[in-house]
């Protein structure tokens, strides 16, 4: 019999992760070490910048910007193990904002420029009409001082105003003392729920991002999983692999969320959640794959693009390496 071959896997501890990280599921021919690291900055952070591990999750827009740049050291495969709508983490001092088209001219925390959500974020902000050269973006932690994590990140492509928060206090601080306006990103700040003045920009968030959802056919990736260049290059097999696995992992996890007989998670209206699920979605909300996220990899090349990320749209499928599916259950 030969060997399987040891591959490590960094990723944060997903539900639909799980069963490959108990073993319960098996990518063939592989010996899958998966490791796993709860905060995905952690995990890119030491991909990018030491190279730690054969596979990882690896923010989209971070992958997608290099991959324009020409750096070619990663390939990615078209799974997406974090999404998120991103209306629901933009949190505004409502003194002076109160409307979308109130950010132009306002001092904006972010907590990295280049994150996956921010580009979603600004995203919205531009369909509402706002000009993004017109704000300064204050870059830093949301809960303490200094930066988030420690990013290699490309420089953007034309001048934007990004001004380092050296204040000696945290994005949130800065928001509840009205030193910024705004932040968006990742996470709320702190101080939401806790300063009366600090809001939601979309109260009704949920509302607003089903109709988001309806009218643009948009599930934001945030996240997807990449394999070291040289590696793939030797055993191509590793991307149909693991494409797989992801898949009969994501699926276990979809059919026991839906077991009713006890509830999997600490949600007492799940079983409403499901019924919105399938009202907006149909069964799976998390679809795997290049042509069934099209639109939505399409969306973001071209919000990286708009905000002077890359210098050229990329095309969708330059991003991935091909996979094939399991065709054949015998």
């Amino acid at each position: 019999m030969t060997a399987a071959l040891p591959l490590t896997f960094a990723c944060a501890g997903y539900d639909r992760m799980l069963a490959l990280s108990t073993g319960e599921v098996k990518p063939e021919g592989l010996a899958l070490n998966f490791i796993t690291i709860n905060h995905p900055r952690d995990v890119f952070d030491r991909m990018i910048g030491g190279r730690e591990f054969d596979a990882s999750e690896m923010s989209m827009s971070e992958y997608t910007t290099r991959h324009a740049a020409g750096e070619r050291d990663l390939i990615a495969i078209p799974v997406f193990p974090s999404r998120a709508f991103r209306h629901s983490f933009i949190a505004v001092n409502d003194r002076t904002i109160a409307a979308p088209q109130d950010f132009a001219g306002k001092r904006v925390g972010v907590q990295l420029y280049t994150m996956t959500a921010a580009v979603w974020i600004r995203g919205l902000l531009q369909q509402h009409g706002v000009d993004l050269s017109s704000i300064e973006w204050v870059e830093g932690a949301m809960e303490t001082p200094g930066a988030h994590g420690q990013p290699t990140v490309l420089p953007v492509r034309k001048p934007v105003t990004i001004t380092r928060n050296t204040s000696g206090k945290s994005l949130s601080q800065l928001l509840e003392e009205g030193e910024i306006d705004a932040t968006i990103g990742a996470d709320l700040p702190p101080c939401f729920g806790k300063a009366a003045h600090v809001k939601r920009l979309f109260p009704d968030f949920k509302a607003v991002e089903k109709r988001y959802y309806k009218e643009h056919g948009i599930f934001p990736i945030m996240h997807t999983v990449v394999i070291r260049r040289e590696l793939y290059d030797k055993y191509p097999f590793i991307a149909t692999s693991l494409y797989n696995a992801f898949n009969e992992s994501k699926d276990l996890a979809l059919n026991r969320m839906r077991f009713m007989g006890a509830l999997r998670y600490m949600l007492p209206w799940l079983p409403a959640e499901i019924d919105d699920i399938d009202e907006v979605f149909g069964h799976d909300p998390w679809p795997y794959g290049v042509e069934a996220n099209r639109k939505t990899l399409t969306a973001l090349v071209q919000c990286l693009y708009d905000q002077s990320m890359i210098e050229k749209v990329v095309p969708v499928d330059e991003l991935f390496a091909p996979v094939r599916g399991n065709n054949w259950k015998i």
